[in-house]
Formats: structure tokens, sequence, C-alpha cells
């Protein structure tokens, strides 16, 4: 059993006074404490927006032009990348291999923590190189206290190979400098719970990947308004979604909607061009292609624009 170095100066491993009663706590004011200090997260978010607004744009540019997009951590921040990447297939359609998260100790580790995985930093730089990850690639490793060394390395070897490196920790940077081209600081402070980065950290850590991967895919094409027009029709939930965009925004009927649908391979966004330029489907996938699946873009092209408006 061999300690870390003495982590006790990070802000996510102090204790917090607000909470140095938590044992004895009513359930009530336990419950009140938690909420009100849950509202430190969001403000963390605002804080580092520049930061986040610099990542989406850095990303979005090289996923338009080949690149993917990794998340790396270990317990809790590598989960949250994985569920972040799990997400992005069925929202807007993209193929699996775009967004992908690496956890330290691979899928076993998203049912049964396997922390003492995080210690290798030749670990993350292996588990890249399975996935061959390359230079036009970005990745984005996430540590709530900015030390474990399974991402500092996986950083490091983004930093090498000259692929876009961007940190996300919840300490400031003079604490914990990782090797990067961006750095996000999602500054939460003690948990309520000394060292559970689970909480405000993971919290935060969540509100910035949303962030991050719904700018990108916004930037890539995959809305159009706040419609999410690249949405994958692969159950009844989604199915009635689709049908409702093209109702708000082609004035379909459900009963006009879902043979059209049905014609257009389930793809959203085939049907509102077909929809709206009274085009067959070979029409409207040509029309996308030729805009790189930008509907705004494609529809633009001959004049038409949508309402988007909120129905």
């Amino acid at each position: 059993m061999n300690p870390s170095e003495n982590r006790g100066y990070l802000t996510t491993e102090q204790s917090n006074p607000r909470s140095a009663d938590l044992d004895v706590l009513s359930t009530i004011d336990l419950v009140k404490l938690f909420i009100d200090e849950d509202r430190k997260p969001q403000l963390a978010v605002e804080g580092a927006s520049e930061a986040l607004s610099a990542a989406v744009d850095a990303v979005a540019s090289r996923l338009s032009k080949g690149g993917r997009l990794f998340y790396i951590g270990a317990g809790t921040s590598g989960r949250l990348g994985v569920l972040d990447a799990a997400e992005c297939p069925p929202t807007f359609c993209s193929p699996p291999e775009l967004v992908q998260g690496v956890l330290a100790g691979g899928a076993p580790a998203l049912l049964r923590s396997s922390e003492g995985l995080e210690d290798l930093d030749t670990a993350g730089v292996d588990d890249l190189k399975e996935h061959q990850f390359g230079a036009d690639d970005c990745l984005v490793g996430i540590a709530a206290g900015g030390t474990t060394p399974y991402v500092r390395g996986a950083l490091q070897y983004a930093v090498d190979l000259q692929a876009l490196a961007i940190a996300m920790a919840c300490v400031p940077a003079e604490q914990a400098p990782m090797p990067c081209h961006l750095d996000i600081r999602l500054l939460t402070g003690p948990e309520l719970l000394t060292g559970s980065t689970r909480l405000k950290a993971g919290t935060a850590t969540k509100m910035a990947l949303n962030i991050l991967s719904t700018g990108v895919m916004v930037k890539l094409g995959k809305v159009y308004g706040n419609r999410m027009v690249d949405v994958a029709a692969s159950n009844s939930k989604l199915v009635d979604r689709s049908l409702r965009i093209l109702t708000d925004l082609v004035g379909l009927s459900r009963e006009q909607g879902l043979p059209l649908l049905t014609e257009a391979k389930g793809s959203v966004k085939r049907a509102l061009v077909m929809a709206a330029g009274s085009m067959d489907l070979q029409e409207s996938e040509t029309l996308l292609t030729n805009y790189n699946g930008n509907l705004r873009k494609a529809l633009g092209s001959i004049g038409i624009t949508l309402n988007a408006a909120a129905h």
C-alpha cells in the first residue's frame, strides 16, 4: 500500500466548513445544505465560459476535417466522459467512432470501481494507442483534482503528437498544472463530503461536457434552430420526436410525416428536405451531401428557410 504525495493542498481534497457537522444534521437540513451547495457548479461552469467556447470552436474545426473527439479519465471523471460520448449517436446520428469515451479499466470499470488503474501514466497512452489516436484528433483529459497520472500521461501524449489536448479539472491551474493546449477549470471548491468529487466536481464536469459536445454538434450543422434534426429514429420515443420536428418545421401532420420518415429511411434531415424542397430521396441526399449535411445551408441554397420558432 503506497500513498500518493500529500494532496491536501488541492481544493477538491479540503474540508468544507459548511458541512463540519454533516453527520449530526437533521435530514431536512442535510438535504437543504446539498441543494444550496449545488448552486456552485453552475457558477463554476460560468467562470469557464471563455475556455469552453474556445474548446467548442477548436474541436468542431478538427472534427469538420475528419478528426475525432476522445474523452479520457478514471473513476467518476472517466464515467462521465463515457456517458457523454454514448449519448452522441442517438442524439445527433453521429458515427460511434466520432466521439469516444476512454475509461481507466475499460468497460468493467463502468460498473465496478477500478480506481487503482489511474496511477499508471503509461496506461492512458496505451489505451489511446489501442484507439489509433492520432494528430488530427482531440483529447479532453478529465481529472477533478488535476493530478491523475492516467490522464496526465494521455494529455502529454496528445501534446507530443500535436493533436488537440484539452484539460478539464476542478482545481486552480496553479495547484495542478496539466499538459494541454486549452485548460478548462471548473472551480467548485471543497466538497460537502470531503474529497468526494462525484458531488459538485462531477456535476460541474457533466454540465461542461454537455455544453462541449452539444456546442460542437451545433457547429457541425446537426441542429436546426434548437431541433435535433439529425436524431436517429431508433425507438418509439424518438420516432415521436421526429414526427413532431416534421410538424413544427414543415407543417406535416403525424399521418403525413410517418410515411415520409419511412421513405427517408428514418432520417429527419432527409425528410425535411424532401418535404420543404419537394424532392425525392435521392435528390435530398445529393443536396445534403453537397453541403456536408448542413440542413440550413442546403435549404438556403434553394432559397428555403424553415420556421424554427417554438410551437
